[in-house]
């Protein structure tokens, strides 16, 4: 899809819902009260809901000593309220459903919330990988339905990519990626629908890459994350790979290329060792529990690092972008 004049315009703050308050859809509330929208927030957890205003009360004070939140985060907090039915979505003028990654589950979401909100409301998923396509399916409006893929956590990073399903109106798309500019966002569009869509492609064939190696014995988790850490770690923020090519030399990686492609995996099934820390509980720093092991002491210190280099790296990030814009 070709990028208009219109992009050029900007949008105003709408009313906007977001279905679903996990971690994820916490912080997408959070980006879009800094952003200026009224927000609702929908979920049947009742303790999510309780404890929504809290949860986002600490994020936004964080952006405000950030520099990223100049309005007075109590006042921004003013404009969140919650709700547990998909009817207190019905002012809303932008939907974004953030529940967890199941096809069926989100579909019949996105067809509740249309039964909720106006014919032009637009309504979007935070889906990882699942085809925007399938969830435009039986739908009274599909041409309203986009993939909006936020990256965690979602009101710091500038990540944000924009997804066309086949029925997707062009117009709706670049609504979308006026309204990231208000979320400090500097958004990607897919322009045909495809599993998985930019970053998580690219992703995930590194991360079986890197799965290959440790089960195969060639190295460690801890050898293979130093290695992805200090090498492409570095440059990841200046340039995407297409750059990368053009300032290091372009035939010095078609002549890898014809060597090394044919001999990396192609396995089609979830890697053993992933099969079997999921097996044993692990979720991560949620639970210090997962490839490494973490005291809680530790867990909580990762977590805070993580939200440490998020910010210094939008920093760092905006510092270099090819359009410089203040941090």
């Amino acid at each position: 899809m070709r990028r208009t004049k219109s992009a050029v315009r900007k949008e105003q703050p709408v009313p906007a819902g977001v279905v679903g308050l996990g971690l994820m859809g916490t912080s997408i509330v959070t980006c879009l009260l800094a952003a200026g929208h009224p927000v609702v927030g929908i979920d049947i957890d009742p303790s999510r809901r309780r404890n929504l205003k809290r949860r986002v009360s600490v994020l936004l004070r964080d952006m405000r000593r950030q520099k990223l939140l100049s309005k007075d985060p109590a006042g921004r907090l003013k404009q969140l309220r919650t709700a547990r039915d998909l009817d207190g979505l019905a002012d809303c003028g932008l939907v974004i459903e953030s529940i967890f990654e199941n096809l069926d589950e989100k579909r019949a979401v996105i067809r509740g919330i249309e039964g909720a909100v106006s014919a032009t409301t637009l309504i979007g998923s935070n889906t990882s990988s699942l085809p925007v396509t399938e969830l435009q399916r039986g739908a009274c409006h599909p041409g309203r339905i986009l993939g909006i893929h936020w990256g965690e956590p979602a009101h710091i990073l500038r990540f944000l990519e924009v997804i066309c399903g086949e029925q997707t109106d062009p117009l709706n798309a670049e609504k979308v990626l006026r309204l990231a500019s208000l979320w400090n966002k500097e958004p990607t569009l897919v322009r045909r629908d495809v599993c998985g869509f930019i970053t998580n492609r690219i992703m995930y064939a590194m991360m079986r890459e890197a799965f290959y190696l440790v089960e195969n014995g060639y190295a460690s988790v801890e050898d293979v994350d130093r290695s992805v850490r200090n090498d492409m770690g570095y440059w990841f923020t200046l340039a995407g790979p297409f750059r990368y090519m053009d300032l290091t030399g372009i035939p010095a990686y078609a002549a890898v290329m014809r060597d090394l492609l044919p001999d990396l995996s192609c396995a089609k099934d979830i890697p053993k060792l992933m099969q079997d820390v999921v097996a044993s509980g692990a979720r991560g720093i949620s639970n210090a529990k997962g490839f490494y092991s973490y005291t809680p002491a530790e867990a909580k210190g990762w977590e805070k690092r993580f939200i440490d280099f998020s910010y210094e790296i939008r920093a760092l990030a905006l510092k270099y972008a090819e359009h410089p814009k203040k941090v």
